[in-house]
């Protein structure tokens, strides 16, 4: 993708969806599951209702895919897996939502494109028409994805006109921050499969604009503007991660960047795209929290930083570090890729969602 890009036949990102694309599979339905492509709110949505018979309402989960908000959707093996099994192992109904993508979509349609699915779900006509339980509804997604899962129960809080609250949000190896992107775990997965640093910063630019300027000043750490110095409370590391992950690394604050930057594309220091800037009073009222961490992954100080914060805040968290795992390891759990440890988080993940949901 990056050759493409250079030889300007594609942008790197959309040879990667075009990559990606050969992994697309369409609504099945099987035994178990009735899956169908539908829209909630005018934003296309995979949905998965079982056929096992139910003692009364249901459970629901409404997932959000990962990519980068520039990769990925709905119909992807993986995600059609992932969601197709959650609906059957929960017997509850499942709502994968394909939001727009960047680079044609930036910041924030991402996020309220996921946003709106979520109140519309949220509705009791809509609830009572799939036969879901308005006390045990959970946001969910993995990556980019845990982080617009992040981002919406944050924001559900804020909305008088949203009357149904979450039970749950389960944030699976999730991106929460933008403001430093030397964290330790950025330093000592830098290099490692299948998110590299360089490619994480990517991601993080593409998400908000394709001004070079932006992702030039990520890659050196020097984005946000002295003005915003007082938010680098709410990601700084030596507070919020315990010794064994400090290691040998001491806290220096990010070198200060340029106002422009910061007044060209304010999303980089916007709550909805970086969940952890929310302020504590802002986490108090959250729903009960899974995260799952990684240990070979840039995100997972990210994880950690904000399970840490949530327990701060009197949120019941459960967080799940995995010391052997690697992002986005949940993804290859099926033959020829299958992974033990991605089958075992998989497990872990759908059994916290049976137990609290």
């Amino acid at each position: 993708s990056e050759v493409a890009d250079q030889l300007g036949v594609m942008h790197s990102v959309e040879a990667l969806k075009a990559i990606t694309a050969i992994d697309y599979i369409a609504p099945t339905s099987d035994e178990n599951v009735t899956v169908t492509d539908t829209e909630f709110s005018n934003v296309a949505v995979r949905l998965y209702l079982p056929r096992k018979p139910s003692d009364g309402l249901r459970r629901a989960v409404v997932y959000f895919h990962g990519g980068g908000w520039c990769l990925g959707q709905a119909g992807m093996k993986s995600y059609d897996r992932l969601t197709r099994w959650t609906s059957n192992r929960l017997n509850a109904v499942v709502v994968s939502v394909n939001y727009r993508l960047a680079p044609k979509y930036r910041f924030p349609v991402q996020f309220e494109d996921v946003y709106s699915v979520m109140k519309f779900f949220l509705q009791s006509s809509v609830l009572s028409q799939y036969g879901v339980d308005p006390d045990r509804v959970c946001v969910a997604g993995d990556s980019a994805g845990g982080n617009l899962a992040a981002a919406v129960a944050q924001q559900l809080l804020e909305d008088s006109e949203v009357k149904t609250r979450l039970k749950a949000q389960a944030l699976l190896y999730p991106a929460l921050q933008t403001l430093d992107l030397n964290l330790p775990s950025y330093q000592e997965n830098e290099n490692k499969p299948v998110l590299s640093r360089l490619f994480m910063v990517k991601l993080w630019s593409e998400y908000f604009t394709s001004d070079s300027s932006l992702r030039e000043a990520m890659a050196s750490n020097r984005h946000v503007p002295v003005e915003s110095s007082h938010l680098f409370q709410f990601v700084n590391w030596s507070n919020f991660l315990p010794e064994e992950l400090k290691k040998g690394h001491v806290y220096t604050s990010p070198a200060y960047g340029s106002s422009e930057l910061a007044q060209k594309y304010p999303g980089f220091l916007d709550p909805r795209a970086a969940p952890l800037l929310a302020s504590d009073a802002q986490l108090r009222g959250l729903p009960l929290t899974y995260v799952l961490t990684c240990g070979h992954d840039v995100l997972r100080d990210d994880g950690v930083m904000y399970a840490r914060r949530l327990q701060a805040a009197g949120v019941p968290v459960t967080h799940d570090h995995a010391k052997d795992a690697f992002h986005g390891v949940m993804m290859f759990v099926s033959s020829p890729t299958e992974l033990a440890v991605g089958r075992r988080l998989l497990n872990r993940y759908i059994g916290w969602l049976n137990e609290n949901l």
